[in-house]
Formats: C-alpha cells, sequence, structure tokens
C-alpha cells in the first residue's frame, strides 16, 4: 500500500473517531446544562440548600479548567486514542457518582464530570486537525461546537419534559453514565494511533516546553480571554441561571422558562457551523468576531428593552446564532502558534475561556444570582442582571481589536 493510499485511510478514520468524539461532545454539554432542571431534588439528595446546590453544580467549570491543559498536552504526548478514552470514561464515572446521597460524592462527581469533558472539545479539535484541510477546519471546529450546543439545549428543553413526565433525575444520571462507555470503547477502537514521527517528536519535547511556547505569546491570551468573555452569557447564564431568571423575576412557567433558556445554545448549533464558515469565507477572523458581538449586544438590549418587539424565545435563539463567534478565537490560538503544540494550544484556549468562567461564576453569583429570591424590584433586577454580560462583550470587542489577525484571505472556500 503506498504511502498516499495509507494517508487517506488515516484521514478517513480520524474523521470518523472525530464523528465519534461528537457523541462524547453531546453528552458532556448535555450533562452541563441539565442540572438546572434538577436544583431541588439535588438539593434533597444531597442535603443542602438551593444556593450550595448551584455552587457545586459551579464546580465542574474549575476541573474542566484545569483539565483543560492536562487534556491538550496529552493529546499531544499520547495522541487521540487512549487520550479521548480516558476523557470520556471519567465522565461517565462522575454520572454515576452524581446519584448518590452524599454532599462529597455529589461533589466529587461534578468534579470528575468537568475533568472528563475538559478531553471531549480538545480532542475533537485534534481529531479535525488531523482528517480536515486547514481551508476548512474553523468550518469543522464550528460544527464541533455545535453538537456541543444541541447537547446542551437537550439537556433543557428535551430533558425538562422528561422530568416532568416522571423520569427521575437518578435515571437521567444512571443513563448519560452508562451512555459515555459506547464512544469511548469506539474510539478506543478505530481512532489511529499516533505515527512513529509525533511519537519520536513527542519524546524530544519536554511536558512544559508547549505551555512556555502558547503562554509567552500575547494573542493566546487575548484569543482566551475574548473566546471566554463570550462564553459566558451562555454556560453562566443561560445554562446555569436563566431558568430562576425568568421564573421569578419575568414570571414564567416552569417549562416555558426552560424553553427559553435552552434557545440560546439551539442558536449556537446554526451559529457556530455558520460562523465558522463565514471566517473560513473571507479569510479573516477579527471582522466576523466584531459582527457577532455586535449582534449578541444588540439582542440583549432588545431583550431587556423592547421585549414586545419580538418573543424572548427568538431573541434567545439568534443570541446564540451571533454566540457562535466565540469559537473563532480557537482557530486564531492554533494559527498564532506552531503546529506541533496544537494540542496543547486548543487545551490553552480550553484553559483560559473556562478559567474566564470559573473567575466570573461565583461574581455574578454574589452579585445578581443569590438575591434573586428576596429582591423586590423584579425587572429591575433582570435588566442590571442582562447588564452584566453586555459590559463583558464590550470588553471582548477592545479585546479583539488588539489581538493579531491570522486569517489568510488566500485561503478562500471558493
Amino acid at each position: 500500500m503506498s504511502s498516499t493510499s495509507i494517508t487517506q485511510s488515516s484521514k478517513k478514520l480520524f474523521i470518523i473517531a472525530w464523528s465519534l468524539g461528537l457523541i462524547f461532545y453531546f453528552i458532556d454539554y448535555a450533562t452541563r446544562s441539565a442540572p438546572s432542571l434538577m436544583i431541588k431534588d439535588l438539593a434533597e439528595n444531597f442535603a443542602v440548600s438551593n444556593e450550595n446546590v448551584v455552587s457545586l453544580v459551579g464546580t465542574y467549570y474549575y476541573t474542566y479548567a484545569i483539565c483543560a491543559l492536562i487534556a491538550g498536552i496529552c493529546l499531544d504526548k499520547f495522541g487521540a486514542k487512549y487520550s479521548m478514552f480516558a476523557g470520556c470514561f471519567i465522565l461517565g464515572i462522575g454520572c454515576l457518582l452524581f446519584i448518590i446521597s452524599s454532599q462529597f460524592v455529589g461533589l466529587t462527581g461534578r468534579l470528575l464530570q468537568g475533568a472528563g469533558s475538559a478531553f471531549a472539545f480538545p480532542g475533537c479539535v485534534y481529531l479535525a486537525t488531523k482528517g480536515f484541510s486547514a481551508k476548512s477546519l474553523a468550518t469543522a471546529i464550528g460544527f464541533t461546537q455545535c453538537i456541543g450546543m444541541l447537547g446542551g439545549a437537550a439537556g433543557q428543553f428535551v430533558v425538562e419534559p422528561m422530568l416532568a413526565n416522571g423520569l427521575s433525575y437518578k435515571a437521567f444520571w444512571i443513563s448519560a453514565g452508562i451512555l459515555c462507555v459506547i464512544p469511548a470503547i469506539a474510539m478506543l477502537i478505530i481512532t489511529p494511533k499516533a505515527s512513529v514521527e509525533e511519537i519520536e517528536k513527542s519524546k524530544k519535547t519536554s511536558f512544559i516546553e508547549p505551555f512556555k511556547i502558547i503562554f509567552s505569546n500575547k494573542d493566546s491570551w487575548l484569543s482566551g480571554a475574548i473566546s471566554g468573555l463570550l462564553f459566558i452569557p451562555t454556560t453562566i447564564f443561560a445554562m446555569t441561571w436563566a431558568v430562576p431568571f425568568f421564573k421569578l423575576d419575568l414570571g414564567f412557567d416552569a417549562h416555558t422558562a426552560a424553553i427559553t433558556a435552552a434557545m440560546a445554545s439551539l442558536g449556537w448549533v446554526i451559529g457556530c457551523p455558520l460562523m465558522g464558515y463565514l471566517t473560513d469565507r473571507i479569510g479573516e477572523r477579527k471582522p466576523i468576531i466584531l459582527i457577532g458581538c455586535i449582534g449578541m449586544i444588540i439582542m440583549l438590549l432588545q431583550l431587556i428593552y423592547f421585549s414586545d418587539l419580538m418573543n424572548p424565545k427568538i431573541t434567545l435563539f439568534v443570541f446564540g446564532v451571533f454566540s457562535g463567534v466565540a469559537m473563532i478565537p480557537y482557530s486564531i490560538i492554533k494559527e498564532a502558534n506552531p503546529d506541533y503544540v496544537k494540542g496543547s494550544a486548543t487545551g490553552v484556549q480550553n484553559f483560559l475561556t473556562f478559567g474566564v468562567t470559573s473567575f466570573i461564576s461565583p461574581i455574578f453569583a454574589k452579585m445578581y444570582g443569590n438575591k434573586i429570591t428576596i429582591v423586590t424590584d423584579k425587572l429591575g433586577h433582570f435588566h442590571a442582571a442582562i447588564w452584566f454580560w453586555i459590559i463583558g462583550i464590550f470588553i471582548a470587542i477592545i479585546l479583539t481589536v488588539l489581538v493579531k489577525e491570522t486569517g489568510n484571505k488566500t485561503n478562500f472556500i471558493i
């Protein structure tokens, strides 16, 4: 068999493995967003207050951010075959632990969910770089996040009616844990091993060197901050706090609140591949990010000041579409750093992105979330909370102006 045919065969296997990784990423996001519908049940199970449950659920992002660095270096050192299996398997264990009536075990389970999930997106990006051409990489990354957000939406608008119709929250977590086994084993079997050249090169590269290269590049920090600031209105607000905000501040019933919150994630399903395609199409990254930021701000302003112009479900959906630009910095960090640290670069990007989430989440909870049951000016409270996210997007715009343009106009997709 010729080297060319071997390369083509490997590319096909990497694309199949990438497809299996999308299942892993779907489960990751479903388990990330579903707890927002189970706050009361989880509080009773762990014998803690609702506020403590929200804090416990938020610990997901601590291990997610830290293990993103570990995931990146594992991908560069050992390839995706064993790294993706380990991540998916750890996520499954974390899901199963979440049903035990112990706050400590529940916390451990949530931390394991974050740790295992940290391998999903960097692994999918790593597999995509092996299976797809550079001209379509941003599109593939966008489609990857599209599947993740579809899982996030399913974790709300699919799980909510299932719970309402009698499915116990423990049955959900048991099912999620068992489902993790399927893609884990399949990826272990199908994913090609790292090439001899890659293994030899990884042996010569220390564990610290990729991080020294990436963290010494200011554009790495800027791309991580931009992505983090554009993620948090969805990860912290839509996926965690939106349901109680819609119920208690705006008076929505439980079903309407869950569906409305899920529309942001559903918008990402369209927005991620669309924005990825557009940035690949024009060969530039920054203009599309800026357009997305402006669109996000307009939708949030419409939600709080001109809510009668558009149904909140549509507003959150369009907001989610524009939010798809949060994935473009993942292309920027890869293009701004050498190819041989591509796995670590994606891991660092995830670390920075969700490091922002870990930093901002308790701040928002203290300023607005924990006061949701005691404030008297419900509408004013909701408006102030939305302005919190608008300010974050304005900061992202400033950072986007400062980051280096890494797109190549010669790589137009015609």
